[in-house]
C-alpha cells in the first residue's frame, strides 16, 4: 500500500470530523465531541483557519491525522507548534503511519524556524507514551495542564 501526506482542505472536513470522532472513542470520551463537519469545513476555508492537518492516506483513504497550530515561546522568543491530535485508525498502526505525520510535522517546525513542537498525552495511554519516547520526546515534569471551559470561563470573563 502506497502512504501519501497531504495538507488537509476544507473538502476534507467530512474526514477530518470521521478521524476526530475516532480518536474522540480511542480516548473513551466520544460523547465529548460536539465539533462538527461543518464547523470544520468553515475554519479551513478562513482567511486565517485556525489549524492546520495533515493527512495520511493509503491508496486515497483516510487513515490518520495530525492537526496542528502555532504557538510561541516567550522564553525563546521563537514560535512553536501545538500538536493538538495525531491519530491513526487502528488497523493501520504499527505500519510508520504515525511516524511519518509527526515526522512531516516537526520537519514544518524546522522549517518555520520554531523553536519547540509540544503535545500532551493522556496519562493512561501507554502505547502513545512509548511511541514518543522512542522518538526521542519527553515528559515534562513538573508542568500541570490547566483548563477554563465553560461556565468556569464564562464567568470569568464577565464584568464585575
Amino acid at each position: 500500500m502506497l502512504l501519501a501526506l497531504r495538507p488537509a482542505t476544507a473538502d476534507d472536513a467530512a474526514t477530518i470530523h470521521a478521524l476526530i470522532v475516532a480518536l474522540a472513542e480511542y480516548e473513551r470520551e466520544a460523547d465529548a465531541v460536539v465539533n462538527s463537519p461543518a464547523i470544520l469545513r468553515a475554519q479551513l476555508a478562513a482567511l486565517h483557519p485556525p489549524f492546520e492537518c495533515l493527512l495520511a492516506e493509503e491508496d486515497g483513504a483516510a487513515v490518520g491525522f495530525a492537526l496542528f497550530f502555532p504557538t510561541y515561546s516567550t522564553w525563546l522568543g521563537r514560535p512553536g507548534i501545538w500538536l493538538e491530535d495525531l491519530f491513526v485508525r487502528e488497523a493501520h498502526r504499527r505500519r510508520g503511519i504515525g511516524r511519518a505525520l509527526l515526522t512531516r510535522v516537526a520537519q514544518l517546525a524546522v522549517e518555520r524556524g520554531c523553536g519547540r513542537l509540544e503535545w500532551s498525552v493522556l496519562d493512561w495511554n501507554t502505547p502513545a507514551r512509548d511511541f514518543y519516547r522512542r522518538l526521542g520526546a519527553g515528559a515534562l515534569d513538573g508542568w500541570t495542564i490547566h483548563r477554563l471551559t465553560g461556565d468556569a470561563l464564562h464567568a470569568l470573563a464577565s464584568p464585575g
